[in-house]
């Protein structure tokens, strides 16, 4: 586990820079970019999923951002 701390105005800037350094780190096998989660310094207890991790039929997960609207689409990484 690693956790580095950024900077960020709200919870919306820090899903958006969570996804992009998960998809920039999601070649490499080490990482789980599904099981991404961002939370506040001071509340580290609630975390928020930055993707939807939902387990499509192919059993591929989705890779669409946690909460999204319409239908799930598949993790071409997995």
């Amino acid at each position: 586990m690693i956790h580095l701390p950024v900077a960020v105005p709200d919870l919306a800037g820090a899903l958006e820079m969570a996804r992009t350094l998960a998809r920039s780190l999601a070649p490499m096998p080490q990482v789980d970019v599904v099981g991404t989660t961002v939370s506040a310094e001071d509340a580290q207890d609630v975390r928020h999923w930055v993707f939807c991790d939902r387990i499509m039929p192919d059993r591929r997960r989705c890779a669409r951002p946690a909460d999204h609207s319409g239908v799930c689409l598949p993790n071409d990484d997995s």
